[in-house]
């Protein structure tokens, strides 16, 4: 998909595996290659709180990023507990693009 400077496509947001017990790493894929892609991953209970944020920034040569890792601890290092989670993986491009999306995370013990 060729769009302008400004515009751009967040798809197929997922993490693998889900559910999962140690890691899980967060992909996605988007139409703007080669740039600098400002990456926010918050996970949240369900009940709304915040437990983890990831940020990190990406540059993928290709439209898609599996490389972002998380590995079920909280915000202070201490594991979570089993259940069902939710986040939003949030990205920003530096020409001003962002978009984002929810999905659901399944944490076993």
């Amino acid at each position: 998909i060729v769009v302008n400077s400004k515009q751009g496509i967040l798809s197929h947001v997922y993490n693998y595996p889900n559910p999962f017990t140690t890691h899980t790493s967060f992909m996605f894929e988007h139409n703007m290659p080669n740039q600098n892609l400002y990456v926010n991953i918050t996970i949240y209970s369900v009940s709304g709180k915040t437990v983890k944020t990831i940020r990190t920034m990406v540059n993928t040569e290709g439209t898609r990023c599996d490389s972002i890792e998380w590995d079920g601890r909280d915000e202070y290092g201490d594991k979570l507990g089993k259940g069902v989670y939710l986040y939003k993986l949030a990205v920003k491009s530096q020409n001003g693009f962002s978009d984002s999306q929810y999905q659901k995370i399944i944490l076993l013990n």
